[in-house]
């Protein structure tokens, strides 16, 4: 009898979101997946005195340099990439640590968002966008109906 060898790589399955990603038999929400190799940045949100709140974990990176807030087509994109390189070199010899990634999340904004007035900010590792939500704008109204 003789048995086959298999390698590694043919026994691993594929991640969940790529194989799913794959497969367009829905149209998945592009929040559900990593875009263009990118990791999902993962967030909290809530309201809060008249606003949507969206917080970020994000520990080592300059805010100035490293991420992007964009608002188009009434989604919220938060993008960041993170760059750390750590070098030591002593008598026993070279040590080189480096953590780098793209991180991105694309969240729908509630019925009322105004896209003027965003406040973003960062402090201890954590990013925290502000969007002011008007009870006017997202209040339902009726359309009348005009006969002919």
């Amino acid at each position: 009898m003789a048995l086959m060898k298999r390698s590694r790589s043919e026994l691993d399955w594929p991640e969940w979101p790529d194989w799913l990603a794959s497969r367009r038999l829905f149209d998945w929400p592009e929040s559900w997946f990593s875009s263009n190799g990118e990791n999902l940045l993962r967030v909290e949100q809530f309201e809060e005195d008249g606003a949507l709140v969206v917080r970020a974990e994000l520990p080592g990176i300059d805010p100035d340099r490293d991420v992007e807030i964009t608002v188009s087509d009434h989604t919220l994109r938060i993008k960041a990439e993170r760059h750390a390189e750590r070098r030591e070199e002593d008598k026993k010899g070279f040590r080189s640590e480096f953590r780098y990634g793209s991180f991105l999340r694309s969240l729908p904004l509630p019925a009322g968002a105004s896209d003027k007035d965003i406040k973003a900010a960062y402090a201890d590792g954590v990013l925290e966008v502000r969007v002011p939500i008007s009870p006017e704008m997202a209040a339902a109204r009726a359309i009348p109906i005009a006969r002919s």
